[in-house]
């Protein structure tokens, strides 16, 4: 079914005049050639395949449009031709996809900064091919500009179908994952109107409208929330993991606690507190990310490790949501 509807993708890509290049990096052969095998079925054109060591050999060579890199370890070489790559692709506007084991997340992590790449911790093949089908979904929709209308009606065709086989995929290949994809709707972190004081139907200085926004409240006590959080992991001893998942309360629950503690938070870590499969938790941290909810903090002593904490706008919400709710919170589920 898979190969079928990849087979589609591949006849309308290279149909729509668009077919991106690929390199990849990997140091087991096997993998690189399995990962060429399937981008070249999904329509992409495969320009360059070696091992990590020769990103750092000078080879200038242009990356093309994807590049995918598998880098389990975390051993100086590795992450250091990584930090190289991640720089090479962001200034040739490439799309990353990075896979990597739960040891060496943190480093690799850190090595990230600059190209935005999808990062999948411990991947199965179906994995890398979901991963895959994002890229094309999204270099779909940034050049469904530039092309005819009969391009661009096949690409947006392209688009639907990589959502629906990612989804597949998805399913088969993350059985912890459940639930959509997040999306742009699935976070509305907005102050409530009674959040705004004012005098007067809020009108002020002669007629002129005006909000002010009320003071926030101090966030919770990190042991209320703490305690929070270990009942709902109660629930995991009584019922099946996954069928409470609920990947971003728990993080931002999380990471609540720990600004109240003042504690840094790896992104191993906060992937362990989402209870969900750690590349179920990256794309969950990369969308809340980009909703403004989360961000990306480097390490002041150490420009190689990086943590992940709430936004102010989060904070704010977390905090007026808990005085909200008052004595209640030691409660809630």
């Amino acid at each position: 079914m898979a190969q079928s509807n990849f087979a589609y993708l591949a006849s309308s890509h290279v149909s729509a005049g668009v077919p991106l290049a690929l390199s990849v990096f990997a140091d087991r052969a096997h993998l690189r050639s399995q990962i060429g095998d399937d981008a070249q079925v999904a329509g992409l054109r495969l320009v360059q395949a070696g091992e990590i060591a020769e990103l750092l050999s000078g080879d200038a060579r242009p990356l093309g449009d994807v590049v995918m890199v598998d880098c389990p370890g975390n051993d100086a070489a590795s992450l250091a031709a990584l930090a190289r790559l991640d720089v090479r692709a962001a200034q040739a506007g490439a799309r990353m996809v990075v896979s990597t084991s739960m040891a060496a997340l943190d480093d690799v992590f850190g090595c990230l900064d600059q190209s935005g790449a999808q990062i999948l911790v411990e991947p199965s093949r179906a994995e890398r091919v979901l991963a895959l089908g994002r890229v094309l979904a999204e270099c779909a929709g940034e050049r469904v500009r530039e092309l005819s209308d009969e391009d661009r009606l096949a690409l947006l065709r392209l688009t639907e179908q990589v959502n629906q086989i990612a989804q597949k995929l998805d399913r088969l290949g993350a059985p912890g994952a459940i639930g959509p994809e997040p999306d742009s709707s699935a976070f509305r972190f907005e102050s409530p109107n009674t959040a705004y004081i004012g005098a007067d139907n809020d009108r002020m200085d002669h007629g002129t409208e005006r909000l002010i926004r009320a003071a926030r409240p101090a966030l919770p006590d990190p042991r209320l929330v703490r305690r929070i959080i270990r009942q709902r992991q109660l629930r995991a001893r009584f019922f099946a993991g996954d069928l409470f998942a609920d990947p971003a309360w728990d993080m931002l629950l999380d990471l609540t606690a720990a600004r109240a503690e003042h504690a840094r938070v790896s992104v191993t870590s906060l992937c362990i507190a989402s209870s969900v499969p750690p590349t179920t938790a990256l794309r969950w941290i990369g969308q809340m990310t980009e909703e403004g909810l989360l961000e990306r903090v480097e390490d002041d002593t150490d420009r190689r490790r990086a943590f992940i904490t709430l936004t102010e706008k989060a904070a704010d919400s977390m905090a007026r949501y808990f005085a909200e709710i008052g004595g209640n919170a030691a409660r809630l589920v």
